[in-house]
């Protein structure tokens, strides 16, 4: 449960309350860390109580999905989908259970909700979990995607354990590297990563990036540290320029020859920057 919602009254939240950091740009970075004053100490610890709370509901698709659909073919039918399988397996491994303990896990929740469903035994799950092919959900290929790039950084440790028992304790190294990475946010997935030192910048790197991409994209997200013409000369001749770049520009930008960017800057200019 959220914070704001245990406190007392109920207050009508603003975008200047949503976003406190990014509301004000000229003083974003002086801005204090977020205090929130707990008038209602009961309902508050409640809310932290419903935490731990478990609730689970079968929907009356897997409950008209559950058991297996009958084949023609020789050979023995199955009783269970594999839909029903793949849950009971997915239950074990998020509650961290031995198939037995699964099994009377499921049967449970199947008793307080009043269900008549049969629930597969441990043995039915160790064999169907072997050989079970779990579909995952696809994007349509021909459909365009909207891509998230961005970076993090990564340190470097020293030389520890055998190494400094062996050869003596030296100074640690003090550097980083830099991981970029791309993601699909409709699948979730990250498409590719590419590792670089702390030299390469992010304008550099996104080349490499998006060198081994084959799908069309029609829009592009990254934070304001892909804020150059080199990035848009990039994913103009990579995707063509029906994309759709979205890069915040820096508070002090100021317009130039990109058409896009600056339209952009004078949007920010003139409503500001949480309404563009």
């Amino acid at each position: 449960m959220d914070r704001r919602a245990a406190i007392s009254p109920p207050l009508t939240l603003t975008r200047a309350a949503i976003h406190p950091y990014k509301f004000n740009n000229a003083r974003r970075n002086k801005f204090p860390k977020a205090t929130y004053r707990v008038t209602n100490c009961s309902e508050y610890d409640e809310s932290l109580r419903r935490q731990g709370d478990v609730t689970i509901w079968v929907s009356d698709d897997v409950v008209k999905n559950w058991a297996s659909p009958r084949r023609k073919t020789r050979g023995g039918q199955s009783l269970y989908s594999d839909l029903a399988i793949e849950i009971s397996l997915t239950l074990r491994v998020v509650f961290r259970l031995p198939l037995r303990q699964t099994q009377s896990f499921m049967r449970s929740i199947a008793r307080l909700m009043g269900i008549d469903l049969v629930v597969p035994d441990f043995s039915t799950l160790s064999r169907r979990g072997k050989r079970m092919k779990i579909v995952q959900n696809r994007r349509d290929a021909n459909k365009p995607i909207t891509l998230i790039v961005d970076s993090t950084g990564l340190k470097v440790r020293g030389d520890k354990g055998w190494h400094g028992e062996k050869h003596g304790i030296r100074k640690a190294r003090k550097t980083w590297r830099k991981l970029h990475i791309r993601l699909d946010p409709e699948t979730g997935d990250i498409a590719a990563t590419e590792l670089t030192t702390e030299h390469v910048g992010n304008e550099t790197a996104l080349p490499d990036l998006l060198a081994d991409m084959d799908v069309d994209v029609n829009r592009f997200l990254a934070d304001g540290a892909y804020d150059g013409q080199c990035v848009a000369d990039c994913l103009l001749d990579k995707f063509g320029s029906r994309i759709e770049i979205i890069i915040p520009p820096p508070k002090n930008a100021v317009r130039g020859e990109n058409a896009r960017r600056n339209q952009h800057i004078d949007t920010i200019a003139e409503h500001g920057r949480m309404n563009w």
